[in-house]
Order: structure tokens, then sequence, then C-alpha cells
């Protein structure tokens, strides 16, 4: 098993994988909260325990990170952790996919094993839209090119720019409104947040597909606001919350396999 970390600006998502898709258990922790390595060691092993997992069966550590201060962390905690090799993934990595845009190096990881992953799992031009702290659009070729996309705010950016600029408006949860039209303030927040990103989602996909000249590019939603925003999304084919973490096993073995 592979014990694969991706960090996010906001939250880091660790899950443990067997193979390159069997999920066995997945974590979240808050990546804007400072931690040592042995704070972050103690932390992972608790979680790991509490899912009755033995470190002894990890037999490797991939990190992913759009976050560079907080990689020495995870380096360090993995390598007490796991019984093995732990690899960081980057744009410099000996990967089957081309980053053909302007500036490669530039690519964040959590781009770089998308690509990977939509183009062994589907093996067809995709559009994969990661909804997390940003919402961005990917645009993958069959053969595991990387072409650019969108890089747009994410869903929760709307409520936090609501609740800090303005004297009156609450702070609300994001949850899928049950009807448009709110009838209290909460509501008519939640409905407008909600809905003007499923909108923009669906709007900027049709954009690509028209830009790109692929109509029929397969559209897929993962990120943390998958599964809440996913099924209200037109556009999208495919509800994969973890296409991320599976990226990140495929490149753990094969980096291992070209070691």
């Amino acid at each position: 098993m592979q014990l694969v970390v991706d960090v996010g600006n906001t939250e880091t998502v660790v899950g443990l994988v067997e193979g390159a898709r069997e999920l066995r258990a997945h974590w979240r922790v808050s990546s804007s909260v400072p931690r040592t390595a042995d704070e972050m060691t103690a932390l992972i092993r608790a979680f790991l325990d509490g899912d009755g997992v033995r470190t002894a069966a990890i037999t490797r550590g991939v990190i992913g990170s759009v976050v560079p201060s907080v990689n020495h962390v995870w380096a360090k905690t993995l390598g007490k952790i796991v019984d093995g090799d732990v690899v960081v993934v980057g744009p410099d990595s000996p990967l089957p996919i081309r980053l053909e845009v302007e500036e490669p190096r530039t690519v964040g990881a959590d781009r770089i094993v998308n690509t990977l992953a939509a183009m062994r799992l589907y093996g067809r031009d995709t559009i994969a839209v990661d909804l997390g702290t940003a919402t961005t659009f990917d645009c993958i070729t069959a053969d595991g090119a990387f072409l650019g996309g969108v890089i747009a705010p994410g869903i929760h950016a709307g409520l936090e720019w609501l609740s800090a600029r303005t004297a009156k408006l609450p702070r609300v949860e994001l949850v899928p409104p049950e009807e448009v039209i709110g009838r209290r303030t909460e509501t008519c927040i939640q409905s407008g947040v909600f809905f003007s990103a499923v909108e923009a989602v669906d709007g900027i996909v049709r954009r690509i597909r028209e830009a790109w000249g692929r109509p029929e590019a397969y559209v897929v939603a993962t990120g943390g606001f998958a599964r809440a925003v996913g099924p209200h999304l037109s556009t999208v084919e495919r509800i994969e919350p973890f296409l991320t973490l599976y990226g990140l096993a495929m490149a753990g073995e094969l980096l291992a396999d070209a070691a």
C-alpha cells in the first residue's frame, strides 16, 4: 500500500491506496495549521491506528504539494511512518505525460497527477474540473498531454467574500440549497453562491470545449466540493472525488519502477 498526500492551500488529503485505484482510507487535515514533523507524525499515526492499519504494510509514501513551505514537514513525517521510499511529485518527475504549456515548471503537482490519472483511467480527451480552494479546469489529451486550462476562484471564496465585506450578512455553511429562491438571508446567500458557482463551471466548460475544438471532451469533477456540486453540473459526466489521490498512487508506482 502507498500513503499518498495531496497538500492543498486549505486542506491536505491523506489517502491509503492499494494498487492504483483501491482507496482503503482517507483523512483530511488543515493546511493552515502549522505543525512540526513530530506533531504531524503523531496525527497520521493516530489516523492509521484508528483504522487498524499496520505501518509495516505501507511500502511507499508519495507527496504532491502546492504549498512548498510544508514539503519538508511531510517528507519527514512519511519518512518516520513508511517502510520504504518517499517520493515528491513535481514538474521534473519522469512520468509518461507532457506539460505542453509555456511555463511547465510552474504547473502544480495536483494538475500533473490529475493528467496522469485521466490518461490512464479514461484514455480520451478530458477536462478535469477540480473543485477545491480554487476551481481549476485541466485540458488533458487522450495520450497524456496537459495543454493548460483555467484557474478560477473556488466555490467557498464567495462565502468568505460576502462575510468579510458586508456588515450584516452572516457566515453560512456551504450546502446545496433546496430551492433557488431563498426566504431568509442565509438561504439567499447559499443559493447565490452555490448556483453562481454551478453556472460558472458549466459556462467555462462549454467555452473550453469550443476553444479547444473538442465538443465531446469527457468532463470529470474532482476535489473537495465534487460530491456537493457535481450532481448539479450539466456538463459533468463523471464525479471522481479522489482523482488526485489515484494519480499520486500511479505516480508513486511509476517513479519506483524508474528508480
